[in-house]
């Protein structure tokens, strides 16, 4: 395998790395990966010759997940929980944790090896799906964006990529009985096509005891008053990526129903178009919308869990 950007994780059997050698790798100072082994239990977990304590490929898995979470503005204490909980070191074919990484996703996706992509993105019943889009399938996504590549009919890496990550989600959500669960609409802006993201959210929402509903076909302003009435949402999240993102819905949801909180996640370049109003939020990070949204619909007394069935 080969590195392709400097996000990108160690190679599989990759040797264990020393703590500067980590620091350069990530672009922080090694006293910052000091500071994460002692406050956090984020250090080297093998030793070499002369007990010298080393980085492994795992460890560095985790470390790019706390250091991509930081970045996005997550608390360095929640960082590290999502970092060591990633299922990064046990995947269920037996292989070894180097292999669970963007680079192993690049490589199958590129081979058009969908079983592999699917292999490598498989989520485990008690999964974080958070730390699995912005530890895995985010930065593979983003690497081959990098890439200009020449396909055989038929072969698709970023259509590959889609495919096993809906799988993935698809296999990891279950059905909610029981006790009614707070229901959050994920509306995609009108005329775009449904992103791979608005999956993610959803996904991460369900793990956390959300009921999130991904809305497909046209949304009018109409059809979005029907649909907050009918499931008696708790919040609406609006994702666009287009060059002209169109939220008309999300304006005229927040002139009738004020008090309905909204999240709207769109591109630095559409900020303008975001309505002004003390219901609406924009989201600046897919971390940090998820966490908001899971703000607004825990209620007193409901005790939602990170893996509420």
């Amino acid at each position: 395998m080969v590195r392709s950007g400097d996000d990108e994780p160690q190679v599989a059997h990759a040797p264990a790395l020393a703590v500067a050698a980590v620091a350069r790798r990530l672009g922080v100072a090694p006293a910052t990966l000091r500071t994460w082994d002692r406050r956090y239990g984020l250090g080297p977990s093998e030793h070499s010759a002369g007990a010298h304590r080393r980085y492994s490929a795992a460890d560095v898995e985790r470390l790019l997940v706390m250091r991509r979470l930081t970045l996005d503005g997550v608390a360095p204490a929640e960082s590290a929980r999502i970092a060591l909980a990633s299922d990064l070191s046990t995947p269920s074919d037996g292989r070894v944790a180097a292999e669970r990484t963007p680079t192993a996703v690049v490589d199958a996706a590129l081979a058009g090896d969908l079983g592999g992509c699917g292999r490598v993105l498989a989520l485990s019943p008690d999964a974080d799906v958070l730390a699995w889009w912005t530890g895995l399938v985010e930065p593979a996504l983003g690497a081959l964006a990098r890439r200009t590549v020449v396909d055989p009919p038929g072969v698709d890496a970023v259509a590959t990529v889609h495919s096993a990550a809906l799988t993935a989600l698809r296999d990891r959500t279950a059905p909610f009985e029981g006790a009614r669960r707070p229901v959050v609409l994920v509306l995609v802006a009108p005329r775009e096509p449904r992103p791979l993201v608005a999956h993610a959210v959803a996904g991460a929402l369900a793990s956390h005891g959300v009921d999130a509903r991904i809305v497909g076909g046209p949304v009018g302003v109409h059809h979005a008053f029907e649909l907050v009435a009918m499931t008696r949402t708790r919040a609406v999240v609006t994702i666009g990526e287009g060059m002209h993102v169109d939220l008309e819905v999300v304006q005229r949801i927040a002139q009738e129903h004020a008090e309905l909180p909204q999240f709207v996640m769109v591109p630095d370049h559409a900020t303008a178009a975001v309505p002004v109003g003390r219901s609406v939020h924009r989201a600046h990070s897919f971390t940090g919308l998820v966490h908001e949204v899971l703000a607004v619909t825990r209620r007193p007394g409901e005790g939602l869990t990170a893996q509420d069935p």
